[in-house]
């Protein structure tokens, strides 16, 4: 039966990506975390929703950011440096994460480090590492927007950068 045969390679699919996901560290800095016995621990329910629009905007003025350190959030969602301050993306299927994306967004954001994987955007901030992503194979690339668009949507508008001179 050929729609057996589809439902189960998009689960595969999904299985791969869920993989390529978890070894790529996306979770470090997309998924919300809290402090357990052990550290900090991925809250399910928030899983690659990047940083949370109900949390306040702390100040990063640490001197040594002025050295040219970065310095993270706690549970790493948000990053200072000489960039300003970045705020890890929803990567959700919510409109208010990638839910209206096409895959050919997704390749370009990973792969070229297009904001919202748009031409004439800005480039994607530290740490966000998509330099190291630029040979990720189309079928790697389809595998994690499959995985991705099946997560549950979680609605979460991530604060705009700060630039250096608002830090």
């Amino acid at each position: 039966n050929n729609a057996v045969d589809q439902s189960a390679q998009q689960e595969d699919l999904v299985k791969r990506g869920e993989y390529l996901v978890t070894i790529m560290g996306c979770n470090d800095c997309h998924s919300p975390k809290k402090m357990g016995p052990n550290g900090p621990e991925i809250i399910p329910e928030l899983l690659l929703s990047g940083y949370p629009s109900d949390r306040p905007v702390v100040k990063f003025d640490h001197p040594m950011i002025k050295e040219g350190f970065g310095m993270f959030y706690p549970d790493l969602t948000a990053a200072a440096g000489p960039w300003g301050v970045s705020f890890a993306a929803n990567l959700t299927p919510d409109e208010t994460g990638i839910g209206s994306w096409s895959e050919e967004q997704f390749k370009k954001a990973l792969t070229e480090g297009k904001f919202k994987g748009l031409d004439g955007t800005r480039m994607l901030l530290p740490p966000m590492p998509w330099f190291n992503l630029t040979e990720m194979k189309d079928e790697d690339v389809k595998a994690v927007f499959a995985y991705l668009k099946s997560l549950k949507p979680v609605k979460n508008v991530v604060p705009a950068p700060i630039p250096p001179t608002e830090m």
